[in-house]
């Protein structure tokens, strides 16, 4: 027990361990008082969040931390406020833990029914984005787990101040303790450490850059739900309108801080007019974006177009970064987009119901836009839609990663 206990990454993954049994067993009112509570606990240190993320920003620049990063880290006024919204949001959302839905089959004489119940402990490993904390902590209340955080030491501070909020906040609820727990990076433990903690882990959930995905998918001996950011394919056919496909490129950018399903790639059927393409490209570097292609587009676009290497297309720019490239058809746009896509989100415009229906059934991505804008919200103001961000992965919830996607289903037979 003494090496537990002097051990803290140990120790906040049991006591996150003992509260998610207890936690499973509030009442919904409770997990809906609690987030309203940490709502207006937020709401009423907005204050001294900014002036702990003013020293954060300071630091990050003497440090030379990436331009990414930084974006990530500032925290204004509005970017707050969201949070205050999604968690009012949440308050106000139905319990999913009560959601009763139909069983696969039945068993004779009994009648069998299927009620969605919470994983049990869930970890956060987050780079910048102090926010997420408060957000997942919302998230993790009202569906009854308990969770354990782990930021980057970029934000330490504001990461220091926000657990403090909620810690503060949860500590004037039923709520039991050890609910919520977080580990700073300055204590010295590390991620590894975290994440092969399988005996009491349900489910960790890696959101940042590409390689911290990859490094926790790589060392987590738990369930592991990766994340996705950028790298989304755009396919424009032969009927696609230009308009259209100029706003959508736009807007995916727009998503703050974070432009999760962020139109990177075009792919360009062979038969549009050079005059649109002229067109698009003025328009997008006019609004700021730097727009690179294949050597063809290249030369034929030269006071547009960068050159790029082959192995961009299968990664994110993370930035105001466009990259075009022609194809034939609708076939080998395809084939193009599953082999280099992230496979969260990818576009097609097109006036072609065809076209469309063949996109959709043959993208191999979790999200198919086709004439709508990909543009990612985590709270587009709909009904119970709150979202934490985005997944590719197969095999457990790919998509958007909402409530559900806290919750797993328990069968029980009524004799």
């Amino acid at each position: 027990m003494d090496s537990i206990s002097s051990n803290p990454t140990l120790t906040a993954v049991r006591k996150a361990r003992q509260a998610s049994r207890k936690l499973a067993l509030a009442s919904a009112k409770i997990r809906r008082q609690s987030v309203m509570v940490l709502a207006e606990a937020i709401k009423a240190n907005f204050n001294d969040i900014l002036e702990s993320n003013t020293l954060d920003l300071e630091m990050s620049r003497e440090m030379a931390v990436s331009e990414l990063t930084v974006d990530w880290l500032k925290l204004t006024p509005e970017r707050l406020g969201t949070t205050v919204s999604i968690l009012q949001q949440l308050a106000k959302t139905t319990d999913p833990t009560k959601r009763l839905i139909n069983a696969p089959y039945q068993l004779e004489p009994g009648q069998t029914y299927s009620q969605l119940k919470p994983l049990g402990t869930i970890a956060l490993i987050y780079e910048a984005f102090p926010e997420l904390a408060a957000i997942a902590t919302g998230m993790c209340l009202k569906t009854g787990n308990s969770l354990i955080l782990r930021g980057c030491s970029t934000a330490s501070n504001t990461n220091q101040v926000i657990s403090q909020t909620i810690k503060t906040a949860l500590d004037d609820t039923k709520l039991p303790p050890g609910c919520v727990e977080i580990i700073s990076p300055d204590t010295g433990s590390s991620i590894q450490e975290l994440v092969v903690q399988d005996r009491d882990l349900d489910l960790i959930i890696p959101y940042g850059r590409p390689s911290l995905v990859q490094q926790v998918a790589e060392q987590a001996t738990a369930p592991v739900l990766r994340t996705a950011i950028g790298n989304c394919y755009l396919y424009w056919s032969t009927s696609g309108n230009l308009e259209l496909i100029r706003r959508m490129v736009i807007g995916s950018h727009q998503g703050a801080p974070d432009a999760v399903n962020a139109i990177e790639k075009i792919l360009i059927h062979s038969s549009i007019k050079p005059s649109y393409l002229t067109s698009l490209f003025n328009n997008l570097q006019k609004q700021g974006f730097e727009l690179r292609g294949e050597n063809d587009l290249v030369k034929e676009f030269s006071e547009y177009l960068k050159p790029l290497n082959p192995s961009e297309w299968a990664r994110p720019y993370m930035k105001k970064i466009v990259a075009f490239r022609c194809v034939e058809d609708l076939s080998e746009a395809v084939t193009w987009i599953n082999r280099y896509s992230s496979g969260h989100a990818d576009c097609l415009v097109t006036e072609s119901y065809q076209e469309s229906r063949q996109f959709a059934r043959h993208v191999d991505s979790a999200l198919i836009y086709i004439n709508a804008s990909p543009h990612f919200e985590r709270n587009p103001n709909c009904g119970e839609a709150v979202f934490l961000g985005m997944s590719n992965q197969k095999g457990y919830r790919q998509g958007l990663i909402g409530l559900e996607t806290f919750t797993t289903v328990k069968q029980v037979v009524q004799g």
